[in-house]
């Protein structure tokens, strides 16, 4: 493998020719500050799901695990819940679910990220952690002409399992835009992955008119870097590619996870792209040529941009790691807020990431990829409540007994029922969210909707339904429609309620339609067949809160349906803080 030559330098010598600041956590004012705010009912805090103590959130950046700690550094401002100032905050776990909270990773204090260090990704070079990321600064400091250039970082001390120090290379910025591409459009550079050619390869997210580009550059020593000719890959009019992601994947759908360099006949890679246009993260499946430094998809229907989400709700920015720890591959994602921006500057903070999830390929389906909540959900589970072998007429709704309904992981499976009849529908994946809206889950059907009320209050005049509706296409083909929806969520006016959803195909030997849902004060994700569609929502009851929210079952549709079993897992809540 070919050494970084900085680090064969040492840093002690590189701490002599580059800027090097110890990063500090915001002053004890800004504390007392956040105190007091954080003394005032925090309804919406998760009690499971990772964020700050306060301020905003965006991206995660560069996770990874090193000695013994996850890493998980994010886009943050220390000054304000809303978007600006952004640092890296960093924080480490030993299971990615008890985080502590260290000091900032990296600040803007040099000239080439004046405006804030935004996103990126780390990548090991002789087991030894780098950090990539995006500067955003104008040489001749005016904000009229906005540029966008990719920096490196390097830890100062890699015997410390918490990588409590970073320092910048004195080499930066290592890359600017190219010419033909704006440079305010050039941004969030990749983990990397060695090639057989012993050369670094990674890619940086740009477009070019209303092609969204994945640029691919190579580099001997990860410091000096070439454009290839070609890039990776490109879509036409998907716009902006934020955040691009780019890992292989084992084609023999095992759940086990591998190297971002490993490649082979054996091995799938998963293009991932952020949409700037729409704020959704789009993935496709397909092949790496090795030869060209090109990718394939297996499908051009399902094109980067154009097909198959991650998750069809609030999820985006995400970002994968290869866990060696455990032989598997995590993702993570920037869930915001469905609130005006008034409310969380008044609750001081905004957003959080969504649960972790393993994710690998679909044995059913090699265009497609689950994704799962990691096993170590588990160790938060408190009381367990059940439900099981019951009919669900059309109706009346079946309470789960629960202390809180505000903090739960709930399975549910019910026996898919004799597919004779169901309302005929045209499938169309850009239609799925209104349809989810028109089909709310107080509407009468056929085959549905029945599922879940979950953050439902006692009258149920609040509640989030996420439930399926079997339709035909006419053709012989079923599908079930996946809807989470919050139009009844909140008595408040204020928060976007907007429906989500998409299709799962329903085949002849399917007998059970199955739902996962993680419930957490005001976020809720939705795994739908084993994880084949993800959706994530953000809800803000004004009644169903802690020990007053429910969990309800129903059923809208003409035809019974069979519960066949649920597990309601009540949860302890993890206390974020400093480490």
């Amino acid at each position: 493998m070919v050494a970084l030559a900085l680090l064969m330098l040492g840093v002690a010598e590189l701490g002599s020719a580059s800027h090097h600041v110890r990063f500090l956590a915001p002053s004890g004012s800004q504390l007392s500050a956040s105190a007091a705010v954080a003394a005032l009912p925090q309804p919406y805090r998760a009690s499971f799901h990772f964020q700050p103590p306060d301020n905003w959130m965006n991206d995660p950046n560069g996770p990874m695990f090193y000695k013994g700690y996850y890493h998980l550094f994010y886009q943050w401002n220390p000054y304000a819940a809303v978007w600006g100032n952004i640092t890296w905050g960093h924080a480490v776990s030993t299971d990615m679910i008890r985080w502590h909270i260290l000091d900032l990773a990296l600040l803007p204090d040099q000239w080439y990220d004046q405006y804030g260090c935004w996103s990126g990704s780390a990548t090991f070079l002789n087991g030894k952690p780098v950090l990539l990321y995006t500067g955003w600064s104008n040489v001749s400091f005016s904000r009229d002409n906005q540029v966008q250039m990719q920096a490196m970082a390097i830890a100062v001390n890699y015997s410390d399992p918490l990588l409590r120090q970073w320092t910048k290379i004195p080499q930066n910025p290592i890359l600017t835009a190219p010419d033909g591409i704006n440079s305010t459009k050039f941004r969030d550079p990749t983990t990397g992955w060695l090639g057989k050619d012993d050369k670094w390869r990674m890619i940086v997210g740009a477009k070019r008119k209303h092609r969204g580009l994945a640029i691919l550059y190579r580099s001997s020593d990860f410091v000096q870097w070439e454009k290839a000719k070609h890039p990776l890959h490109s879509v036409a009019r998907t716009g902006m590619w934020e955040c691009p992601d780019f890992y292989p994947m084992l084609a023999s759908a095992s759940r086990n996870g591998i190297d971002t360099s490993v490649t082979g006949p054996h091995v799938k890679h998963v293009l991932k792209v952020s949409l700037d246009d729409t704020k959704h993260d789009y993935y496709a499946v397909g092949t790496y040529v090795t030869g060209n430094d090109s990718f394939i998809p297996t499908n051009a229907k399902l094109d980067a941009g154009l097909g198959l989400r991650y998750d069809y709700g609030k999820y985006y920015a995400s970002k994968t790691f290869f866990d060696d720890n455990k032989g598997r591959r995590i993702l993570l994602g920037w869930v915001n807020e469905s609130s005006i921006e008034s409310a969380d500057i008044a609750k001081n903070w905004s957003s959080m990431q969504g649960f972790p999830r393993i994710v690998w390929l679909d044995a059913e389906n090699s265009e497609r990829i689950l994704q799962w909540p990691i096993d170590e959900i588990k160790s938060l589970y408190k009381q367990k409540n059940t439900l099981e072998s019951m009919r669900l007429d059309i109706g009346p709704v079946v309470k789960v007994k629960t202390t809180n309904g505000a903090q739960l992981d709930i399975e549910v499976d019910f026996a898919l029922p004799e597919l004779k009849q169901a309302e005929k529908l045209e499938v169309n994946a850009s239609s799925a969210q209104q349809l989810c809206s028109e089909r709310a889950s107080s509407r009468s059907g056929l085959v549905g909707p029945f599922g879940l009320l979950v953050l439902a209050s006692e009258d149920q005049s609040e509640q989030t339904a996420v439930f399926f509706y079997i339709v035909s296409d006419g053709r012989g083909s079923w599908n079930a429609l996946v809807c989470s929806d919050q139009s009844r969520s909140s008595l408040s006016t204020d928060p976007d309620k907007t429906a989500y959803g998409s299709f799962i195909p329903v085949f002849g030997n399917e007998t059970t339609m199955s739902l996962r849902v993680l419930v957490d004060h005001s976020i809720v994700e939705t795994f739908a067949q084993g994880g084949k569609v993800c959706i994530t929502s953000r809800v803000y009851p004004t009644k169903a809160i802690n020990e007053e929210a429910q969990v309800y079952v129903f059923n809208n549709g003409s035809v019974p349906i069979q519960l066949k079993k649920l597990t309601a897992w009540e949860m302890e809540t993890v206390d974020i803080g400093p480490f």
